[in-house]
């Protein structure tokens, strides 16, 4: 009779949670078949490996070509090493350099300062539920989805100099491409009319996924739509807003179609990427110093890749 509540107390005791789930993953496993098994490595080891492929691969090997005077031509055993002279002569001795930063910087400017808050207001009045507004979100999406060597096209039709529907209003023969005083300006619009598609598009999800209790409660304590959106709103949507940082910062580093189609990206249009491309696929053939140009670009970019990937892992810790 002793024994009779130890033994009822055992069968009281319930299993370790952590046996229990142990128990039921292996039990998983143990159901998929092994063709299952098979496409599941295959779906993991197949983007990895194109990932690798066309992605670390090529970077990595565009770091270890950009220390070197490699034109591309002789064997690879040829290579000379040259160090960081490549780097030195990018910044001391290389003339389109400067004026290349200033382009991507006003590049950056330009659509940080206005394309970005203009999309984030318009993403403001298509959440209102306007009369039209599928059709309006459609209008201002179309151009993202158009390549930026399309845009220039179309927007050669506007700045022609002889036929141009601009210089037609103006009453002038300004040649909006072909000035170098004016042709940065005319591109930044023509680059700006397609960012603000998609930054629209980007602050308009992140505005559907606010809590509307947030607003319903500042709307009870008096505060204007002006102020919730600005104290409220706007920082919820802090991802989405890291987000839009990284998308204008990359978009300004790699702008090379329009400057491209244009005038190979010269002539008041420099840009960086065009610099790559001049001295990689052009006459000049110097692949060691296109690596090192575009090894710039790809530091600039790792340094707000990692801020938005350390921003998104932060919030999923939450």
């Amino acid at each position: 009779m002793s024994d009779l509540p130890l033994i009822q107390a055992d069968r009281a005791v319930p299993p370790p949670a952590a046996t229990t789930t142990t128990r039921g993953r292996g039990r998983r496993l143990r159901l998929l078949s092994g063709t299952d098994r098979v496409v599941i490595t295959l779906m993991v080891l197949v983007p990895l490996l194109l990932v690798v492929g066309l992605v670390w691969l090529p970077a990595g090997a565009t770091v270890l070509l950009s220390g070197t005077n490699w034109d591309g031509i002789g064997p690879l055993g040829e290579i000379d090493w040259v160090g960081l002279k490549n780097y030195d002569d990018v910044v001391n001795i290389y003339p389109p350099f400067v004026p290349a930063v200033q382009n991507n910087l006003l590049w950056l400017a330009a659509l940080f300062v206005v394309a970005t808050p203009f999309g984030m207001f318009l993403a403001v009045l298509l959440d209102k539920e306007i009369r039209g507004s599928r059709f309006y979100q459609t209008a201002l999406y179309l151009p993202v989805v158009l390549s930026l060597a399309l845009i220039g096209f179309v927007w050669q039709l506007i700045y022609s100099r002889d036929q141009g529907l601009l210089n037609a209003l103006l009453g002038t023969q300004t040649d909006w491409y072909g000035d170098p005083n004016v042709n940065i300006w005319a591109v930044l619009l023509a680059a700006g009319w397609r960012h603000v598609g998609y930054i629209m598009l980007l602050y308009l999800a992140g505005l559907k996924g606010v809590d509307p209790s947030l607003r319903e409660a500042a709307a009870v304590d008096g505060s204007s739509e002006a102020s919730t959106f600005f104290r409220v709103v706007f920082p919820v949507m802090r991802p989405i807003n890291i987000i839009v940082l990284v998308v204008t910062v990359i978009e300004s580093l790699r702008a090379f179609d329009l400057v491209w189609v244009i005038n190979k990206g010269r002539n008041g249009l420099e840009l960086i990427s065009a610099l790559v491309t001049q001295n990689v696929v052009g006459e000049a053939s110097r692949i060691g110093f296109g690596s090192a140009l575009a090894t710039i670009m790809l530091v600039v970019s790792l340094v707000f890749i990692t801020l938005y990937l350390f921003t998104v892992m932060r919030e999923d810790r939450r």
